[in-house]
Order: structure tokens, then C-alpha cells, then sequence
């Protein structure tokens, strides 16, 4: 009987535990954002796959990361044409500034999509977490009934 009662109380404790989970919290960063669950850093990987269970949030994230794909090819893109004249001119030979030029459009054409991202990616949280918070308005009570010794869990 006490092993039963005791297990009961460690199932109720460990439920209590998860359905108190916090938010996902994104962090903008220069140039990117940063993912947090639990005080600890997830990558935007593991995020799509927590999100996969809400198809509004799922949906809106996938989309957010489509723009930052974007965002780092046009970026890394522009570094490197930007690299090319650079890297020539220390060398000693002529430069092609026409490729640096090239290379800042692109970095300047990334920003636009690096913004978006982070902008839906705030929306998908933001639909997630507010659907996990309704959730949360269950909360468990242990306490002790009257003359009886006994614990009783009040939902």
C-alpha cells in the first residue's frame, strides 16, 4: 500500500514537473538569434521539432527558416565576392572592386530576409507558448483530508 501511495505521489509530482516546462525565448544576437528552453540553448532544428505538434506554429517556423536559408546564401554569397577583390589587393595584383561592390548588394539583400525570419520565428513562439500557458492553468493540490491520515490529490 505505501508503495503504491509513494509511486502515485512520484507520477503526480513528475506530471506537475513537466506540465511546468517553461517557454522557448528567443534572443536576438548581432546578426542572428539565439533559442532557449529551460535555460539551456537549442538549435532552430530542435525547435521546428517541438513546434511540431501545433501545425499554426509548426507551419509559421518553417517558413521563418526558408528566409534564413536565404539570408546566410545571399550573406555568405556577398562575403565571398567581397573576399575575392581583398584578397587580391593584399596579394599585390590589380583588384576587381566591382565584385566588392557585388558582394555588399548581396550582404545589403540578406538583411531584409534575416529580418523576416526573426519576425515570423517571434510568431511562432509567441503561438506556441501562448497555447502551451492555456494548458497550464491545471494545478494539482496535495493535502491532507480531515480526521483520516491519508493524502488526497484535488485537481
Amino acid at each position: 500500500m505505501r508503495f503504491i501511495l509513494s509511486f502515485s505521489l512520484l507520477m503526480a509530482c513528475t506530471i506537475c514537473a513537466t506540465l511546468q516546462a517553461q517557454d522557448i525565448v528567443m534572443y536576438k544576437t548581432f546578426g542572428g538569434v539565439r533559442f532557449e528552453r529551460d535555460s539551456m540553448v537549442i538549435s532552430p532544428r530542435q525547435v521546428q521539432s517541438i513546434l511540431w505538434e501545433d501545425a499554426l506554429a509548426s507551419e509559421k517556423f518553417r517558413k521563418a527558416r526558408v528566409n534564413s536559408s536565404v539570408s546566410a546564401v545571399l550573406g555568405f554569397a556577398g562575403g565571398v565576392l567581397i573576399g575575392i577583390p581583398v584578397g587580391a589587393a593584399l596579394i599585390g595584383s590589380d583588384p576587381e572592386w566591382g565584385f566588392a561592390l557585388g558582394g555588399a548588394g548581396l550582404i545589403g539583400l540578406s538583411i531584409p530576409f534575416n529580418r523576416v525570419f526573426q519576425r515570423k520565428a517571434q510568431e511562432a513562439l509567441d503561438i506556441h507558448n501562448q497555447k502551451k500557458s492555456s494548458r497550464r492553468s491545471f494545478s494539482p493540490e496535495l493535502y491532507w483530508t480531515g480526521s483520516q491520515v491519508g493524502l488526497r490529490l484535488k485537481i
